[in-house]
């Protein structure tokens, strides 16, 4: 996989990674290089922030007391990491001092922990299959357990009432109404694309002008790991999309802007965060019990995929999902609402006697009549 250095957001995300490099030890760089062709560079730069906190605990330990910065850490040096430093590092994430001045505490679930341990894991492996350490300590440490959570979605009545309010503001204050005025056809075209679609955050960020087809109905998007897929959308998603269209056309986008489709009030290309919060404000009124972000509108997408075609492997195809496995455990539990709805339907002993018994009375009334 080539790395498309024409997207904003690969650009952004290659310049933050080269910077970050210089901070960590050489064996990093020749790492990051190595799987360039293989992943995105929102993935190494997402790895290259936890190999610095990983690096930067092992700085206060005894097995980097003489460096003076955490560059100076060799082969040698990783290669003597035990299995002992990851898991105190895994124990000191829990909770730890943000690198601001500000006393905050940054903790992590083991979810995030076995995510980190992943990262930490994926390096040792590279430098273990490239011949530059003899021992890898890192596969003798457990994952985290990860307790999966409910999925959360949006019931029928919950996408209209959202839909509603993001195309009419009721129920937001008045400022918040003053700025509906301005995002309330790029926010219906957002909400109506996550749920017509089931893409991901990332995916809808990164989407330029140029990845529309109206001829065909279809949205060309950047797939977590940096490939490129191509999704149909109905004629709700494409109403939306070229009503915003029509206001996307008369705004001027900055510098460095001018390809992306959705922008900010700043008439930049929209951030991850910012669409977070404009979900969370409208969703918090058409569902106020239900703690719903972008990822619950994609598995709300997948679950109304999932209950009109019971195809699982559509399913995962549409949400991109490397392994069905992952989309199988996802929506277990609607699995199991059909086979008990399937296992309803079939009658057998009561069924027989239900019937034997209008026979008879049948017979009875026959014979009365007679």
């Amino acid at each position: 996989m080539s790395e498309d250095y024409s997207s904003d957001r690969n650009k952004v995300y290659t310049l933050k990674l080269r910077t970050l490099i210089e901070e960590l030890p050489r064996a990093c760089g020749e790492y990051f290089r190595g799987i360039e062709s293989t992943s995105s560079a929102l993935t190494r730069y997402g790895y290259a922030l936890d190999l610095r906190l990983f690096f930067k605990f092992l700085m206060g330990t005894e097995l980097c007391r003489n460096f003076s910065s955490m560059r100076e850490i060799g082969y040698s040096t990783i290669e003597a990491v035990e299995a002992d430093h990851v898991e105190r590092f895994l124990e000191y994430i829990s909770l730890y001092p943000g690198d601001d001045d500000d006393d905050e505490l940054i903790k992590n679930g083991d979810r995030s922990k076995a995510r980190k341990l992943s990262s930490i894991r994926s390096f040792y492996r590279y430098l273990y299959k490239k011949g530059r350490i003899k021992s890898n300590a890192t596969s003798l440490v457990d994952t985290p357990k990860i307790h999966d959570k409910p999925i959360i979605r949006l019931d029928v009545n919950e996408i209209a009432d959202l839909l509603d309010i993001v195309e009419n503001g009721e129920g937001l204050t008045k400022t918040q109404k003053r700025f509906h005025e301005r995002t309330k056809v790029r926010d219906t075209a957002i909400i109506t694309l996550f749920l017509g679609t089931g893409m991901r955050i990332s995916e809808l960020v990164g989407i330029n002008i140029d990845d529309l087809n109206f001829m065909a109905n279809e949205v060309r998007i950047t797939r977590k790991g940096g490939g490129q897929d191509v999704l149909v959308f109905g004629d709700e998603v494409r109403e939306a999309l070229l009503n915003y269209m029509l206001q996307r056309e008369e705004m001027v986008p900055c510098e460095g802007h001018e390809k992306a489709l959705f922008l900010s009030m700043q008439n930049k290309r929209i951030g991850v965060r910012a669409i977070e919060l404009l979900v969370k404000k409208y969703a918090a009124l058409a569902s106020p019990l239900k703690k719903v972000s972008p990822h619950k509108l994609r598995s709300t997408y997948g679950t109304m995929l999932y209950h009109e075609t019971g195809d699982i492997y559509l399913v995962a195809d549409v949400l991109g999902h490397r392994d069905v496995n992952t989309t199988r455990k996802h929506y277990a539990a609607i699995a199991e609402d059909r086979r008990r709805r399937a296992a309803e339907v079939i009658k057998l002993r009561d069924e027989y006697e239900e019937k034997v018994k209008l026979e008879d009375l049948s017979d009875k009334k026959s014979e009365d009549n007679g």
